[in-house]
């Protein structure tokens, strides 16, 4: 899924590529396919530490201890941002989403991979209690009232549960 994910963006060698709940760095592996420019962010001191073991601490990856919603960058600091099973935990991810929006330069990519909204009403009620799930309409709505003017939707996962995952890219404008 990283894999598919990585080929909706256009990452040229240089880009740098801020990976926003990177947790243990699984996805990051995958950026730095495609940049050596990496930074990686993550709310979890443990997570860190882990990404930390498998990329090491300072290099080839910029780690950084910070929150979604007031992220420690100056406005356009990136080309792409990148968040995967991370929106499901944002208390307010409109606030996140801004945030991103915000740190993203001109003609940038964020791609943000969450957890597609189940289609049937038990597995529903359950969704809705544990943490966020939403589909391409509450996508949208969420992106909209963040600022992002257009946005493409893919489902993907596993052979076993291919719609498992909405994966969102948006392009930042002016």
């Amino acid at each position: 899924m990283r894999g598919q994910a990585l080929s909706m963006l256009d990452i040229e060698e240089g880009d740098r590529v801020l990976d926003v709940g990177c947790g243990t760095g699984f996805a990051t592996e995958g950026i730095l396919e495609h940049t050596e420019n990496v930074h990686g962010l993550d709310q979890s001191p443990h997570q860190i530490e882990k990404a930390w073991a498998k990329l090491g601490k300072h290099d080839p990856v910029s780690f950084y201890l910070g929150d979604a919603e007031r992220l420690p960058f100056r406005d356009d600091s990136f080309d792409i941002v990148w968040s995967s099973g991370s929106i499901e935990y944002w208390p307010n991810p409109v606030e996140a989403l801004r945030e991103i929006r915000r740190i993203t330069k001109p003609g940038g990519q964020v791609l943000i991979v969450g957890p597609n909204y189940p289609k049937t009403g038990i597995m529903q009620k359950v969704a809705d209690s544990i943490m966020l799930f939403y589909d391409a309409e509450e996508a949208d709505r969420m992106f909209a009232e963040a600022g992002f003017e257009a946005v493409e939707h893919r489902l993907m996962g596993p052979s076993y549960d291919p719609d498992i995952a909405i994966t969102s890219v948006a392009e930042v404008t002016d």
